[in-house]
């Protein structure tokens, strides 16, 4: 199905969301039909951030708003449709698009094998109808699905279209770049020289499949990395854990623009531990890369001057090798809560591969590592 004939089914002129790989033809479309335009198209943090704000849209306006995300994202949608939406509480009508990573027979990535067999079902739980379209999925088909989601949608109810993948397509092209030099894999190379046996933890993404891969081709162990493959947005408080309670050991955050976004609360809780042995290193692209390139908030935003006000005892923000260099060897040696923002090129390598050890033994190996510092 193509996304046009989706976004016309749906009838909405406001989208708000997080990007999802298995959305990303709907995600295309809305970046070359409205970019990001207050009045039609806003690419939230986080999910719940998503939910609020399409609520918002809706009191406004009366108009019922669509939210697009990847299933991942139930989660945090799970409190804002149960006290906020739901119609025992403000009856607030939302279309939700939600992308089906690890459907039940379609092989996928540990992190979204639980996640994809009760995605039905929590919708069923939040009392949200639910549609699935699949690459067999009619326009017709979908036309009916929406014509029975009104008179729901008309009693302050939500619904959901719940995508397959490969189920929806676009034929425009998108190019997502900016103009800064490093790429996010020399970034990581150059950090786990300095790092040495320090334990990293690494944010969910193309950026823990790359510091698996540094450390498969400099024949490294990879005991001491944390993969944070799922859970995006909490790795510096998986971090903040480890740090606290081993506090003569550096430890090492390997973070994402989007990632931050997504959970930013834990910047104050960061600050307000201060950590001495925590280092905080946000990658920051500016974009969505893993689902696609979309673009984040977060890059116009000042991130070392939040770091800063949250509590952090140094941040600054580098754009090129040299500078980088500096600014992690002199992390290393601080003995305070730093963060270092690296400004950084989208992209990323065609055959770049995944970790060959599972989720299972990422965590033992990681804890038995942790347990000689």
């Amino acid at each position: 199905m193509q996304a046009e004939k989706l976004m016309e089914i749906l009838g909405a002129d406001f989208y708000t969301g997080v990007p999802d790989s298995q959305l990303k033809a709907l995600c295309n479309c809305l970046m070359n039909t409205y970019g990001i335009d207050p009045q039609h198209h806003i690419i939230a943090a986080n999910e719940g951030n998503c939910a609020a704000l399409a609520a918002g849209y809706h009191l406004a306006t009366g108009k019922v708003p669509v939210v697009y995300m990847q299933n991942s994202g139930e989660g945090n949608i799970i409190n804002p449709a149960a006290s906020l939406l739901n119609d025992k509480v403000y009856a607030i009508p939302m279309i939700f698009v939600i992308g089906w990573r690890g459907e039940p027979g379609i092989h996928d990535e540990p992190q979204h094998i639980y996640q994809g067999e009760v995605t039905l079902k929590l919708l069923e739980d939040m009392g949200i109808a639910s549609f699935v379209i699949g690459k067999e999925t009619t326009d017709a088909q979908l036309a009916e699905a929406m014509q029975r989601f009104r008179p729901l949608l008309e009693k302050g109810l939500d619904v959901a279209f719940v995508v397959r993948k490969g189920a929806l397509s676009y034929d425009g092209k998108v190019k997502y770049q900016n103009d800064y030099p490093l790429k996010r894999e020399e970034i990581i190379r150059r950090i786990t020289a300095v790092s040495g046996n320090d334990p990293i933890v690494s944010t969910t993404g193309k950026a823990s499949r790359e510091l698996f891969e540094i450390r498969t081709a400099a024949g490294e162990t990879h005991a001491r990395d944390f993969l944070t493959v799922g859970s995006m947005g909490h790795s510096s408080s998986i971090a903040l854990g480890v740090a606290l309670q081993k506090p003569e050991t550096k430890v090492w955050c390997i973070d994402g623009d989007g990632a931050v976004l997504m959970h930013m609360g834990a910047m104050a809780i960061l600050g307000s531990q201060k950590p001495k042995n925590l280092i905080h290193i946000v990658i920051n692209n500016g974009a969505h890369e893993t689902v696609g390139g979309m673009p984040t908030a977060a890059a116009n935003m000042d991130l070392p001057a939040i770091a800063r006000a949250c509590g952090y005892a140094y941040a600054a923000s580098v754009c090129d090798a040299d500078a980088l260099d500096k600014e992690l060897a002199a992390a290393r040696e601080r003995g305070a809560l730093s963060l270092i923002e690296v400004k950084c090129a989208i992209g990323a390598r065609d055959d770049l591969g995944r970790p060959t050890t599972t989720a299972l033994e990422n965590k033992q190996n990681f804890m038995q590592y942790l347990r000689t510092l």
